[in-house]
């Protein structure tokens, strides 16, 4: 049965490699057939549960009512889609976001919802060193605005560089990836070679110590509520 299930359900969430919009579509009948078939294993999965366990204990896990609801919202979701097509009209299956839901809330995947629970138990704990992050990356990016936006700078492709606050933001967040680096400081540093300090600031400041302490901060958390949290807790 957990075979089973766990087949069921990396069926399920692999639809959506097939679905509307993907590189390689399968015909919405297709995809709809194999969904309602993953759904009925779910019910018939969950009506077996439902037989050998008391009623009032049955209805009183959460976990039972989620799996009710996806299924219900999923099986809804479907039948709008499916009545949309058919008069042309385009619309978009809202129900993909329920569908992990499944893989959390059987009973089979107990260590799965252990580690969910630590990683919700780990959220408010990073919280400040999270909002330390934004705060460096708003006033890194108020600097730059100082900095450039008034000198009329451009980028390769012509574009204004680094003269709207929030385009900045984005800019400079994802160059805390370095993906973007060194490009989105190329125009700056052709106008000045000492603009450069700049980006180095940045980059060791919240490349290297704020996403050093950040990763530290989720680590340390994270496996200590694994390691205090008793098998049973999260059923």
């Amino acid at each position: 049965m957990r075979t089973a299930t766990y087949f069921f359900i990396f069926l399920n969430l692999s639809l959506a490699l097939f679905e509307e919009p993907a590189v390689y579509p399968l015909p919405f009948l297709a995809t709809s057939v194999l969904e309602v078939l993953c759904l009925l294993v779910f019910l018939g999965r969950l009506t077996h549960f439902a037989k050998v366990t008391l009623h009032n204990v049955f209805w009183k896990d959460t976990k039972n009512i989620c799996i009710v609801v996806a299924i219900l919202l999923s099986l809804t979701d479907l039948a709008i889609y499916g009545v949309l097509r058919l008069y042309n009209v385009r619309s978009i299956r809202w129900s993909r976001i329920v569908r992990p839901i499944f893989l959390i809330n059987f009973a089979e995947s107990r260590q799965i919802r252990r580690a969910f629970r630590s990683i919700r138990n780990t959220l408010p704990e990073i919280t400040y060193v999270f909002l330390l992050f934004m705060f460096s990356l708003l006033m890194f990016s108020l600097m730059a605005l100082k900095l450039f936006g008034e000198r009329n700078l451009q980028t390769a492709e012509g574009l204004p560089y680094f003269r709207n606050y929030l385009e900045i933001v984005f800019d400079l967040y994802v160059l805390v990836t370095t993906a973007n680096s060194p490009d989105v400081m190329m125009p700056a540093f052709d106008f000045s070679s000492w603009y450069a300090l700049f980006f180095i600031a940045f980059v060791i400041v919240n490349t290297y110590i704020f996403m050093s302490l950040f990763l530290a901060v989720v680590y340390n958390n994270y496996k200590k509520h694994l390691k205090v949290m008793p098998g049973g807790a999260c059923d």
